[in-house]
């Protein structure tokens, strides 16, 4: 079988059918109440979520006027971070720097959400159970069952695995076609992107 035009094509078609897209509907309303109350939204990924996290902070402050903010990219403060507290208090020590409260949402981008009993992306957990602990809202788009993002989250959108072989790259893919759904939303955009408006007459 083919793996591009096939296997891989196949994935990704049934990944977009199977979205929970009034989840998504959802997520987008929390993020207009945000906007509406003047609260900030913190962004947190590992690994090419990271670099996700980075880019959906861009698109979040420049198209939806929302302050927004991702702690991977203060590369300086993460690591030492990591360096002295270690990285399971890396995310949860940032956060309390930056005094986040109930008036504000973390937004969780990740491949599994977090599992605490399997040590697999602790630094997520944790952070995730200091925003419930100030009483934040929580979002997310996960993979795989949403792991512990899931299980505590306010508004979280589930990636569907539909090929195990590949969970990592149409999770992180699907992030982005996600996101990028939620930014051009008429109800949370508030500008558009540079192409787009070129096209207005």
């Amino acid at each position: 079988m083919p793996f591009l035009s096939e296997q891989y094509q196949g994935a990704v078609v049934r990944t977009a059918q199977e979205i929970d897209w009034a989840g998504v509907e959802s997520a987008v309303a929390a993020l207009v109440a945000l906007r509406e109350r003047g609260g900030r939204l913190f962004i947190l990924g590992l690994g090419g979520s990271a670099g996700n996290a980075g880019h959906m902070t861009n698109d979040l402050r420049k198209l939806a006027g929302i302050e927004t903010y991702a702690p991977t990219d203060n590369v300086s403060e993460l690591t030492a971070r990591i360096n002295d507290d270690g990285w399971g208090a890396a995310f949860t020590g940032w956060l309390k720097v930056s005094r986040l409260s109930a008036n504000d949402a973390v937004f969780v981008l990740s491949v599994g959400g977090g599992d605490l009993e399997r040590g697999v992306s602790v630094e997520l957990v944790q952070a995730v159970e200091y925003a419930r602990s100030v009483g934040a809202t929580i979002l997310g788009i996960v993979g795989r069952d949403g792991g512990h993002t899931a299980r505590v989250g306010d508004h979280v959108v589930i990636i569907p695995t539909v090929d195990p072989a590949l969970v990592t790259p149409i999770s992180e893919a699907f992030q982005a076609v996600v996101w990028h759904g939620m930014v051009t939303h008429p109800d949370l955009a508030a500008a558009s992107a540079h192409w787009e408006s070129l096209d207005r007459p």
